[in-house]
């Protein structure tokens, strides 16, 4: 092989053509340098302080200063657009779209107002403008107690800080009001100091100690779900005092609840057509989540609910908390290869199966509840329909128990499958109990049922006076709501902005 200085030599042009491919490889080497000088320098300047703030700071575009990213993607909490095939972040009115579950919730208030709840932005506004706050059904309810705060702002753990959790607990919503007026944000979930995750409510950190467990001690993957099931989990409201408590002592099956709440003869209400002493449900997803492959997995809350997003130089979590169903290519697609439209096909399989199992559940539930009230107007005695009460209360806990969860047929298909076929079981076994006693007192003919085609006529016939219950809303929102904007407002100006 000829020397290289030879070959330019009698080829010219190969001189050139390694000059100008010289110039081009340094061109596009510099290009690569300043674009990584850049991105350093640009996620150096994202997570420089611009703000100092403690702890206590509820308000989240002030960390937003610091975190503009995390800020920014949180925002779109707001957007209610979404739909999918049975959920989203639309406002939907669920008593309209099954009425028999005003009949399910008959004589709690429930069954006055019941919406799919919306994005993290909306918690307060959702709180304050729902028919259930501030227009109590009866004045023996009294007013809802200050614990109804307690999963929808970062004011709580202040205020909490600052009264007391118990004293917190033992008010009233009406006169938190004024306190509670940041939606769900940073504080909830962050340390103000190192932005580690940690738990700011201490319904969760007690549920733990009872079991003889340290939260300190999770993992930083475990955290991603924890920090969700501060709020995402089963609760009830405790003693005189509403002390926020997870009935987890016993295990975190439906089964083990229900044995809590049986061991206390704890009771939400006592059902106004049936007379069964109710478990009202609240959202146990993170129960339900423990049954799931994904828990298996290791697959956290945040990384289906919040998966991590790159811009610019900087890899973050992308705030914006939705159904992975709006954001599949970042969720789902991460660690499965099936096609979109395949991997949405799945999830509705899921949902159709129960679905239209926990449909038949509700209607047999609204049926038992009126065929119960039936047998009492007939005379049945409280002896006899004892057992018909017991079993028309774990049909409903379990059906509630599904309900009431976001996504249970996604997260755990098998252990949703096998609760709501238990509750409907046992919901026929009520009813075939209460066809006995009927026969023993004489009928034997079908329970006549009502009309409850509708909300509206559901809700008449359980005795509701929508009207009046508007009027009593629309007369707290006048008094109340002008009061707290006031206060809030007088409050946030003696919290200036420290900027460094």
């Amino acid at each position: 092989m000829k020397p290289i200085g030879e070959l330019i030599k009698q080829k010219p042009w190969i001189g050139w053509l390694t000059f100008f491919g010289t110039i081009i490889v340094v061109f596009f080497l510099g290009l690569l340098a300043s674009s990584i000088i850049e991105r350093r320098a640009e996620a150096v300047f994202a997570y420089t302080p611009q703000v100092e703030y403690d702890q206590m700071e509820p308000r989240i575009e002030i960390w937003g200063m610091n975190y503009p990213r995390e800020y920014q993607t949180y925002l779109k909490t707001a957007d209610t657009t979404f739909r999918s095939k049975y959920n989203g972040a639309a406002m939907v009115d669920m008593l309209e779209k099954a009425p028999e579950l005003v009949i399910l919730w008959a004589g709690y208030a429930f069954s006055i107002d019941y919406n799919q709840g919306r994005g993290h932005m909306h918690a307060i506004d959702d709180v304050r403008n729902t028919l259930r706050t501030g227009s109590p059904m009866t004045p023996e309810e009294g007013p809802q107690p200050g614990t109804c705060w307690t999963c929808k702002s970062p004011d709580v753990p202040r205020m909490m800080n600052q009264i007391g959790i118990a004293e917190f607990y033992s008010s009233t919503l009406a006169k938190l009001g004024p306190e509670i007026v940041n939606p769900i944000g940073c504080a909830d979930c962050h340390n103000a100091t190192t932005q580690a995750l940690q738990i700011s409510r201490p319904g969760l950190i007690e549920a733990f100690q009872r079991q003889g467990k340290d939260i300190n001690k999770a993992t930083h993957q475990e955290m991603r779900s924890l920090v969700c099931a501060q709020c995402h989990v089963e609760y009830y409201f405790k003693g005189d005092g509403k002390y926020l408590t997870l009935p987890w002592d016993k295990g975190f099956t439906v089964e083990e609840m229900e044995a809590y709440y049986d061991e206390y003869a704890f009771a939400d209400w006592t059902h106004k057509l049936s007379r069964a002493p109710m478990i009202k449900a609240q959202h146990p997803d993170y129960e339900l989540y423990r049954f799931g492959i994904h828990y298996d997995r290791g697959v956290s809350c945040a990384d289906c609910h919040m998966p991590y997003k790159s811009e610019g130089g900087v890899k973050f979590t992308n705030h914006h908390i939705q159904s992975p169903l709006n954001n599949i290519e970042n969720s789902c697609k991460v660690c499965h290869r099936e096609e979109t439209d395949e991997l949405i096909r799945n999830v509705y399989q899921r949902q159709d199966a129960i679905y239209q199992t926990r449909t038949l559940l509700e209607k047999a539930l609204a049926k038992a509840h009126i065929e119960a009230k039936f047998a009492w107007d007939k005379g049945a005695t409280e002896k006899q329909m004892a057992p018909v009460l017991k079993l028309i209360r774990a049909a409903q806990w379990r059906w509630d128990y599904m309900a009431a969860s976001h996504g249970a047929s996604f997260h755990a298909p098998v252990e949703s499958s096998r609760v709501v076929s238990l509750g409907l079981e046992k919901a026929q076994e009520a009813r075939v109990e209460i066809a006995r006693i009927l026969a023993s007192l004489g009928y034997t003919q079908p329970v006549p049922m009502p009309d409850i085609s509708t909300k509206a006529k559901a809700q008449a016939y359980i005795g509701l006076d929508m009207k009046e219950l508007r009027k009593k809303k629309a007369g707290f929102l006048e008094k109340i709501v002008p009061e707290w904007i006031r206060i809030a407002k007088e409050r946030e100006a003696q919290y200036p902005i420290n900027k460094l």
